[in-house]
This record gives C-alpha cells, structure tokens and sequence, in this order.
C-alpha cells in the first residue's frame, strides 16, 4: 500500500542536473510520492542549481577542489572533523586495489571527511528520507555513509550508473561499455555502500548497441532511459517496495 506521507528526498549533483530534472518531474508528476526538500554540489559551476532555483528546492554548494587545493598547499593547517576515525574509515573502504599508494588512500579519506562534514552540516538540518545521487561525481567515503545510513539494514543513499553492474563500475560506464565492444548496454539505480557502484541493485534497464552507434548515441540512448529508470526506482523506494537482506556496507 502507497505510504500517505510523501518521501522528502535530497539530491547531489556535480553538472547539468538531468536527472535531477526527471526527479523533480516525477514527483510533480506524481509518479514519484515524493518531494525535493533539498539539492547539493561539490561543484560551484554546476548549472543543475539553476533547475533547483526554478523550482523553489533549497539548494547548496560544498566546493570539494577548494579543500582539496588548501590541503595540498598547507596540510598542516587542516583540522580534521572530531567525529572522524581514519582506522575505520580505512578498515571499511573498498574504494582501492590493493596496490594503491598508501599516501594517495591516505589523502582521500581525509580530504573527503573535511568535505563530507561540511555536506553533512549542510543537509542536517533538512528532513529527508532519501539522498539520491545524479551525477553528483565524488566517491562518498564510509565516514559519510555511515553518517546518513545509520542502520545497515535501511541504506538511504542511492545513485544511478551508466552501465550494467556489475559489469564497467566507474566513472564512464557508457565508454567502457562501448569500447568492450559490447551489444548491450543499459544503466543501474543502486544502493550506495563502501565500494565502487558495488551496493544492492535495485532495478535495471537496458538497450541495443547497433554497428552504426557511436559512443555519442550510446550516450544519448542511455541517457533516455535514465530518465525513466531513476524515478521509477525511487518510487519503488517510496512505496517500501525494496528489501535489503544480508547486505554488507
């Protein structure tokens, strides 16, 4: 049964917000029972903001490459959040292979608390059920979310990517899917963990690669479908239709 209390849902951009455009036109539509209570950038420039300030939405930026550059320059000046434990913060990533340079794993987790603290100031003082991520283009660390999902078995944090997971994670799923060579491609609405787009899925959808497709209308036909899938999910969301069992974030 349809909730009667409409989902408050927060949404992360970095760019143009299309898909943070479909959000907002299901809900309006009604084929999301739900509301945008709030949208968010790491990114001064994005002009998806614009769509949130056409639309009356509460709207805020964390600008992530001004901490990163201050960190760069004067790692000795940075304070780091109180609340933040950088043994566990490492011990749950799963952001890195292996071999990867201590130091860069090391600059990450901290850069992205110092960042993920000023999102979470931000954002706690909205009412939400729900952050959706569309095209919002930073990795989140465990510091923040295990701020915003408290309870493993309720994660709250979604994200769409553009392939078929779990095949092509990443950050250009249409490009990896193109260059493979593969007949398929599609995009993924997820749950968000402490990997990389490895969380629950929660629906997929795909379309044809014809010899004639460059990656340009890969890119388009998978944008198309984007466009429905994501507000489809986050009704599937709203309406309690999503179980998560034995997951692990």
């Amino acid at each position: 049964m349809l909730k009667t209390t409409k989902i408050r849902i927060g949404v992360l951009i970095s760019g143009t917000g299309t898909n943070f455009q479909a959000i907002i036109d299901g809900c309006n539509a009604g084929n999301i029972h739900g509301k945008v209570v709030f949208a968010g950038s790491d990114n001064p420039d994005a002009t998806g903001l614009n769509r949130a300030a056409k639309h009356n939405i509460p709207h805020f930026v964390v600008d992530y490459r001004s901490i990163l550059r201050s960190f760069d320059k004067t790692p000795e000046k940075i304070r780091l959040p109180r609340d933040f434990n950088f043994k566990d913060a490492l011990s749950k990533t799963r952001l890195f292979k292996q071999n990867t340079d201590k130091n860069r794993i090391k600059r990450f987790l901290i850069t992205r608390a110092i960042a993920e603290a000023k999102l979470f100031d931000k954002i706690k003082g909205f009412k939400f059920d729900l952050i959706a991520l569309a095209g919002f283009m930073k990795k989140l660390s465990p510091y923040f979310i295990d701020k915003i999902s408290a309870l493993p078995e309720k994660p709250c944090i979604i994200n769409i990517h553009p392939a078929l997971l779990p095949a092509f994670p990443g950050m250009d799923g249409y490009a990896d899917t193109f260059d493979y060579g593969c007949k398929i491609g599609g995009c993924t609405v997820h749950f968000v963990d402490y990997g990389e787009d490895s969380g629950p899925i929660i629906a997929q959808k795909a379309f044809e690669i014809n010899s004639e497709d460059t990656l340009e209308t890969v890119r388009a036909k998978g944008l198309k479908i984007e466009w429905d899938l994501y507000p489809e999910s986050i009704q599937l969301v709203a309406r309690n239709r999503v179980k998560i069992t034995d997951m692990e974030i």
